[in-house]
């Protein structure tokens, strides 16, 4: 499954690797052609598709020995050195060139929030909770957060992570079990799908196959599949 026509979604076939070289190369360490991000930040690393020994080589000296390595959608194969970790079966999804954000409903009273480093506590409390997947203390830094509030705490919350040239990756959609059922992830979704489309971006996300109800609310939304990807980690030597 692929959709792409001539609307610049081929740098989404390595939207980690695009990211680290683009916007986030302030957040991340380089050598040669292989990228990781700064280990407070994220975990994702990235080499070529066509990558040889010497980038996994690089790869390994940027994050050192034993060390997690993970590859995201990355499709080269690594050295039989490389421990396997884990692999998942996911799926990219695309919101539509010209597409615009309808109006969810939250509950009467919600109020959205934009959170910064102060929320930073609560957000991984809520992440810990939750588990929408990996966040660390500066995976906010990656770009804006919001969130929703409620009996005195951070209940709900959706964010930007990658950020390929023209697309804005959205990511750690999340709400509290006791706070499910209320339209807050629905609610943050399309606020940030506002915000990437003001700038001229386009939204994307990755979501776990396994995850039919989070893949229905994201084509409820409006996004649509682009490709299958296979995240995976590894273990360096």
């Amino acid at each position: 499954m692929t959709n792409d026509g001539d609307d610049g979604a081929r740098v989404l076939d390595d939207p980690v690797g695009e990211s680290l070289r683009g916007r986030h190369a302030g957040l991340g360490r380089r050598r040669g052609r292989a990228a990781t991000y700064l280990p407070e930040v994220a975990g994702f690393s990235a080499v070529p598709a066509d990558a040889d020994a010497a980038d996994w080589a690089d790869l390994a000296r940027l994050l050192g020995r034993d060390a997690f390595a993970d590859m995201f959608g990355c499709t080269a194969a690594p050295p039989p050195d490389w421990e396997p970790v884990f692999v998942l079966e996911g799926r990219q999804m695309v919101w539509p060139a010209g597409a615009r954000p309808g109006a969810t409903r939250a509950a009467v009273g919600t109020e959205t929030v934009e959170l910064g480093a102060a929320d930073v506590p609560e957000m991984l409390d809520l992440v810990a909770r939750t588990r929408p997947g990996p966040f660390r203390p500066r995976t906010r830094e990656l770009g804006t957060y919001l969130g929703i509030r409620g009996g005195g705490g951070l209940v709900a919350m959706a964010g930007e992570r990658l950020r390929p040239p023209g697309w804005t990756e959205l990511s750690a959609v999340c709400t509290d079990p006791g706070a499910r059922g209320r339209g807050y992830a629905a609610h943050l979704l399309d606020a940030l799908v506002a915000r990437v489309l003001e700038r001229g971006e386009r939204p994307f996300l990755h979501v776990a196959e396994e995850n039919t109800a989070a893949i229905a609310l994201y084509e409820r939304l409006g996004f649509t599949g682009r490709k299958h990807v296979t995240f995976r980690g590894f273990r360096t030597p």
